[in-house]
């Protein structure tokens, strides 16, 4: 079965700003590594006592104009390298005016950032939000019913979906990309509850977009590997349950930045790059006998359901309103 994608078709605009990007960067950072006290001289502030730090800084930035070089060449696929970028001109102006308002910079250290960031925002912005609307409307996979899919995708030891939710009810959890730190994030979880979960009469089972080589590496990473996986990269799987692509609300609402800092930095999950499609939504599922009997979507990326009152298989099948969540 073969499975087809739109090719990108991205406006003739965003090779054009990505590349000036590009270029202002690899010669700003350049500049900096080679006369690291000369923009320090033209703005009237004395000559730094440690020049390495800044020469550091146009390091950074200079690499940072070889990414946004090579995305102009694709940058609805590269668009991770975009949002990279796009972060870092929003942080860095943010960073300035904190250090300024404490009086540890002079404010007109802050043309800097009206070349290297602000000029650069909504471009960056329109390229991001243009990607996000041609992922969004990417050719389909391959229809497949719901009872298809059961009985057509296997596991990695090739028992099929059908096959083992006739041996016991299966607890199936739909991942996002392996680099989101969300997705880290629900393996952790379900790591550490996977003895509530077996005591519940549950077989845990994980839907992924990667190849099985890919989640093979993931999965040991968390000490899950034995547990069945079903690889599912055109997401005909995702589809038949009915796991759309994300909304920009849903993708880049407040919760999945706020999340993201939580979970991403400050628990230490990081990020990666994506391995699968980074719009999917994911969901979780219990199928008993070839029969879902209880279901639930994700209302945004950093939805963090609560696994072992989902599976309490006396309980009502939820509605989206009624499960738990944990949203710290």
């Amino acid at each position: 079965m073969e499975y087809t994608t739109k090719p990108a078709a991205h406006p003739q605009w965003m090779t054009t700003v990505l590349r000036w990007a590009g270029i202002y960067n690899m010669i700003w950072g350049t500049w900096v590594v080679l006369f690291p006290q000369m923009f320090f001289a033209w703005i009237d502030l004395p000559p730094i006592n440690y020049p390495a730090v800044w020469q550091s800084v146009g390091m950074i930035v200079g690499v940072y104009g070889l990414g946004y070089y090579l995305a102009s060449y694709n940058p609805y696929r590269d668009w991770i390298i975009v949002l990279v970028g796009f972060l870092g001109k929003v942080f860095g102006p943010i960073g300035f005016l904190g250090y300024a308002w404490m009086g540890w910079l002079p404010w007109h250290f802050g043309w800097v950032n009206v070349t290297n960031d602000l000029i650069w925002l909504v471009p960056f912005a329109l390229i991001l939000y243009g990607a996000f609307r041609h992922h969004q409307n990417t050719g389909n996979p391959a229809h497949q019913t719901l009872s298809d899919a059961l009985q057509h995708f296997a596991d990695q030891h090739g028992t099929t979906l059908s096959a083992l939710s006739h041996q016991k009810p299966v607890f199936l959890v739909f991942l996002r990309h392996f680099g989101c730190t969300f997705c880290r994030e629900a393996v952790a979880d379900l790591r550490q509850q996977q003895t509530a979960l077996a005591a519940r009469g549950v077989q845990l089972a994980f839907a992924h977009m990667g190849t099985e080589a890919q989640a093979k590496a993931f999965f040991k990473a968390y000490e899950m590997d034995a547990y069945p996986r079903f690889s599912d990269p055109a997401c005909v799987l995702y589809e038949a349950f009915d796991l759309q692509r994300a909304t920009f609300g849903q993708a880049f609402g407040w919760q999945a930045w706020w999340r993201g800092l939580q979970v991403g930095l400050w628990q230490g999950k990081g990020v990666g790059l994506p391995v699968g499609d980074g719009f999917r939504m994911p969901g979780i599922f219990v199928i008993d006998k070839g029969i879902v009997v209880k279901e639930y979507r994700h209302r945004h990326v950093a939805e963090r359901p609560d696994y072992q009152d989902f599976c309490t298989l006396d309980t009502p099948a939820p509605t989206l309103a009624a499960v738990a969540t944990k949203e710290l």
